[in-house]
């Protein structure tokens, strides 16, 4: 595995949540692959989640790990190709990547959407030349469109407490107070349509998603509809595609209380974190027993673990 973006990525689904168990039982067996091995952390955004569950993977394969926060710890990088670079970014991406490269033996990176060029966004410009560049394996850890090793492990939550053999499972919208990227969503579709559930995405009208990322998913405009016989409720926000970036909606009658959750099946609740309370989900039910983002959050070792294990296995 040369790059980690994607579902497809991973190859079959039953294999890589079979190896996850193994890891979440045994985290430590697999330390003599990493010996002697760098990994470089590269973040050009916050992260709390992201950033422990990539470094204790590594730790865990017995990789050394660097993290580089981006304009707070080294030089501005001008990411875009064929600019006259008068501003104040001294160093391109096109330098610094292959410097990066030749530092470390795996590279993370993790770079939001700027939700004010699609096309930029959507090319994934910036960690397409960490791909091309750098000469080593390249993990999204949120990128443009996409952040595969949080759906990776909202898959193995998902299985790990999933009590039918095809659960029901729906992502709804929720309101936010500012306009947010799609990787979450775009990766959590993408994963959920690989895997063998019943899979609903509910939202306003206007917060279509990628098509491509949409697949086969059922589309439910009335959200206590959608909800209904859910086994899992996947909460997040996400502004508008077609009007890009722009937020369209504050809808509060959206976010997740006890009055959706009572049509569910008894649902869990999950959302990648961090979360903002009485908007995105109530107090009542972030905080209930079927509340599933902690151990959803713990989750993110175990697929971090798994994507670098593969990559050092082909090292």
């Amino acid at each position: 595995m040369k790059s980690f973006l994607h579902v497809q990525d991973i190859g079959p689904l039953d294999a890589a949540l079979a190896e996850a168990a193994d890891v979440k039982r045994n985290p430590f067996a697999w330390k003599s692959l990493g010996k002697n091995k760098t990994i470089i952390l590269i973040f050009f955004n916050n992260s709390l989640r992201t950033r422990l569950s990539s470094q204790k993977a590594a730790l865990n394969l017995g990789m050394d790990p660097i993290v580089l926060n981006v304009n707070g710890d080294s030089w501005k990088l001008e990411t875009e190709m064929g600019v006259v670079m008068d501003g104040d970014s001294p160093e391109h991406l096109r330098e610094a990547i292959p410097v990066i490269g030749s530092y470390c033996d795996m590279i993370g990176v993790r770079s939001f959407a700027g939700l004010k060029d699609r096309d930029f966004d959507y090319n994934e410009t910036i960690i397409n030349q960490f791909i091309e560049y750098s000469g080593k394996p390249v993990i999204s850890l949120e990128s443009g469109t996409v952040h595969p090793c949080q759906a990776f492990a909202d898959l193995i939550t998902i299985r790990e407490h999933s009590l039918k053999k095809r659960p029901k499972v729906v992502m709804t919208w929720a309101p936010h107070p500012r306009a947010l990227p799609h990787a979450v969503p775009n990766s959590f579709a993408e994963w959920m349509n690989a895997a063998d559930v019943d899979f609903v995405i509910t939202h306003p009208e206007g917060y279509e998603l990628d098509p491509s990322f949409v697949g086969d998913a059922r589309v439910e405009y009335d959200q206590m509809k959608a909800f209904e016989g859910a086994d899992f409720v996947y909460a997040k926000n996400w502004s508008s595609y077609t009007h890009y970036g722009r937020i369209l909606s504050d809808d509060r009658t959206w976010t997740v209380s006890s009055r959706q959750m009572a049509v569910t099946d008894n649902a869990f609740f999950m959302h990648c974190l961090p979360v903002r309370r009485n908007m995105i989900v109530t107090d009542e039910v972030i905080d209930s027993p079927r509340s599933l983002v902690i151990p959803e959050a713990a989750n993110r070792v175990v697929s971090a673990q798994v994507v670098m294990k593969r990559m050092l296995e082909e090292i």
